[in-house]
């Protein structure tokens, strides 16, 4: 049984990226969120993309792949509202899900697995997340089931993270030395920068 989901937020707009959608632009020959989607996909979590603008680009771009789409037709409202449609939109028997940026194409299976294992560590009490090597929060975050309430609550703008800022004793941490996988791209010179992290990694 899975007992792990994962929300794939890939609703927005990528506004500061300019006229094109980030996630659909290519390294390596394949869109931004095809990358993040299979690794998700490959660490075994039960996956719901929660889509918005460009729905029909970005259900093109994933096909083929055994995940769920749920589309938030209030996507304009922000990143809270395509959180919260997609942890409604979850497995019934989910003790945990990740929340999961759409624009980390160095994202892998074997960094979600760590998370997973030391999330089965807490016994799925802890929010769970990757650090630098100086000690600073990355995504993706992975919640315990009792969060899914205040998950689905959110709307607007924010994300979760003042969710996380109130709950410091529910927290556990997981060093990561392989910093690149944290690289996302939210602007066009960091495409520029990911085509070259990917062809260094793929001579």
């Amino acid at each position: 049984m899975v007992d792990i989901g994962a929300v794939l937020l890939a609703a927005g707009a990528s506004q500061r990226f300019g006229t094109d959608n980030k996630l659909l632009v290519n390294i390596g020959g394949r869109p931004v969120i095809r990358w993040v989607a299979e690794e998700i996909v490959e660490s075994g979590a039960c996956v719901v993309v929660v889509t918005g603008c460009d729905h029909l680009l970005i259900k093109k771009a994933i096909e083929n792949l055994p995940l769920r789409i749920a589309h938030n037709r209030g996507w304009t409202r922000g990143m809270g509202s395509s959180i919260a449609v997609g942890v409604m939109a979850l497995e019934s028997q989910a003790l945990g899900a990740f929340i999961v940026p759409c624009d980390m194409p160095f994202l892998t299976s074997a960094l979600l697995k760590d998370l997973m294992a030391a999330f089965h560590e807490s016994r799925g009490a802890s929010i769970v997340y990757p650090t630098t090597r100086a000690g600073e929060q990355r995504n993706p975050v992975l919640w315990p089931r009792r969060f899914f309430p205040l998950l689905s609550s959110l709307n607007g703008p924010g994300g979760a993270k003042h969710l996380l800022a109130t709950a410091i004793d529910s927290q556990k941490p997981v060093p990561v030395l392989d910093e690149g996988a944290f690289a996302d791209i939210d602007f066009p010179a960091d495409l520029g920068t990911a085509r070259s992290q990917w062809r260094k990694a793929n001579p």
